[in-house]
């Protein structure tokens, strides 16, 4: 997976500073950090041998790192834990001066008790290129203006963050939904799988 560093480390520095949380809240958010990877090419044959493959191209990626310390110090495992996502795109134009909030949520499962978990979503490069009128940007920086998560546990609001802002700024703008995806939606799904919190599977498959 290719990073590209020169935008990692100030994305890691502003999200320190920007996350808060409801008052006595058993989790935390830690960092969220916006980047932009590049589809993971797997090597095996299929077709024609003169099959043309299209080059790869880059995801947005959106990284929320937790930690969770639960007041009844005998829990060790929660069942469930829903992060929502709220990316605001830095597509802005005379329709959509703030540009497009694309918003999405993955629910994971079997969390332990610990400090430095990681949850994950991402755009596609075909989103990107649709709401950025047919070309990519070529870094987390371009793409996005702020990222807005919040961690629900049985409905009920636990943690909130922001990469760059403060209180919940996505809660007035208008919502596009669909296009966000989790982990298990994308080519980096058997990717770093002990690195991510495991995704709740729906019912009936995933």
């Amino acid at each position: 997976m290719k990073k590209h560093l020169l935008h990692f480390v100030p994305a890691l520095l502003a999200a320190a500073s920007a996350c808060a949380q409801p008052a006595n809240s058993e989790f935390q958010i830690t960092k969220i950090v916006p980047d932009m990877v590049t589809t993971p090419e797997y090597n095996f044959s299929f077709g024609p041998k003169n099959k043309k493959v299209a080059k790869n191209k880059d995801f947005l990626e959106v990284e929320a790192s937790f930690d969770w310390s639960p007041r009844d110090k005998r829990t060790e495992f929660l069942d469930e834990l829903t992060f929502n996502y709220y990316i605001l795109l830095n597509n802005k134009d005379r329709e959509n001066p703030k540009g497009t909030l694309l918003t999405g949520s993955v629910t994971h499962a079997a969390i332990p008790v610990g400090k430095g978990m990681n949850s994950v979503m991402y755009v596609s490069p075909r989103t990107l290129e649709r709401f950025f009128a047919g070309k990519a940007p070529a870094n987390a920086s371009a793409a996005v203006v702020d990222v807005g998560v919040t961690i629900t546990k049985q409905g009920q609001l636990v943690a909130e963050g922001s990469w760059k802002g403060k209180g919940q700024w996505w809660s007035t703008m208008q919502q596009v939904n669909g296009y966000v995806l989790n982990k298990n939606e994308t080519p980096f799904a058997p990717l770093a799988w002990d690195y991510y919190e495991a995704i709740k599977a729906r019912p009936g498959g995933m």
